[in-house]
């Protein structure tokens, strides 16, 4: 039963490690593009947004499915 919660400790883990990546190169990404094309902003911004919001969503089921697997 201890293994169970190590795994799902190490696997919250691995996803709020990749969820912060994963947003972390989607701002650069915006950012670089904004640069490059100042007029287009709000559209890019519209755009991150919606994509990190399911980066975000995507790391949260995973979270409680690490929560759901250390409690059984």
């Amino acid at each position: 039963m201890e293994l169970a919660h190590l795994a799902a400790g190490i696997g919250s883990a691995l996803i709020i490690i990749g969820g912060g990546f994963g947003i972390g190169k989607l701002a650069a990404a915006a950012m670089e593009a904004t640069g490059r094309q100042p007029e287009a902003a709000g559209g890019i911004r519209t755009t991150m947004i919606i994509a990190a919001a399911l980066i975000e969503g995507i790391s949260l089921f995973a979270l409680v499915i690490c929560f759901i697997l250390a409690g059984k």
